[in-house]
């Protein structure tokens, strides 16, 4: 049986999602789970729940159960090592991208965008960062402006002309790589702030 479908078939056995199989130089196997997703119901939406993590007893129970599909099917590996997708997840598969609608992400392109960049920007330029959102001809696009960044305590002219928003449509075909920018806030969430001074 082939190393894929052995994963496969032992992670989703076990009520989690296969992200990612990656084998590395010193017969390191990386397995990467995440738990299962549903579109939510359109009287859930209006309710929004709080979104669940894999925990570390989680890739505990998916490492002993593969250790043991591995071991019986004879697969070679000297370390095995199972986590989450971590903040920068990859985006594989159609429901992925589904999932992941409005979040910024960062895309690289298989071929560089050339003549379709009409000019806007280098027709060399394969990677992308921007938000992820449904194209209006069907599949997807990222929206991004090209404007620096405002930098804490910097002012901002209320007459300076905000740089265009830009998209790029794009097909599943034509990606080399997609993820989730790892974009971490360190303000934290509202309501989550320690005591007040006093």
């Amino acid at each position: 049986m082939a190393l894929q479908q052995i994963v496969e078939q032992t992670v989703t056995g076990l009520g989690y999602d296969l992200v990612e199989i990656e084998r590395s130089a010193g017969g390191l196997l990386r397995i990467t789970i995440d738990l299962p997703w549903a579109p939510p119901a359109a009287e859930a939406a209006a309710t929004p729940v709080p979104e669940q993590f894999v925990t570390v007893e989680d890739c505990e129970k998916v490492t002993r159960q593969l250790q043991f599909a591995l071991e019986v099917d004879g697969v070679e590996y000297k370390r095995l090592e199972v986590s989450s997708p971590g903040i920068d997840r990859p985006l594989r598969h159609e429901q992925d991208f589904v999932r992941f609608a409005g979040s910024v992400i960062d895309i690289t392109l298989k071929a560089p965008i050339g003549a379709a960049a009409a000019g806007q920007v280098n027709a060399t330029r394969k990677k992308f960062r921007g938000t992820l959102e449904r194209a209006e001809a069907g599949g997807w696009q990222i929206v991004w402006s090209d404007e620096p960044p405002v930098k804490p305590g910097q002012r901002v002219s209320k007459k300076r002309v905000p740089a265009p928003l830009q998209a790029l449509g794009f097909t599943l075909d034509e990606l080399k790589d997609a993820r989730l920018a790892p974009i971490v806030d360190f303000k934290g969430r509202a309501g989550k702030a320690g005591p007040a001074p006093a």
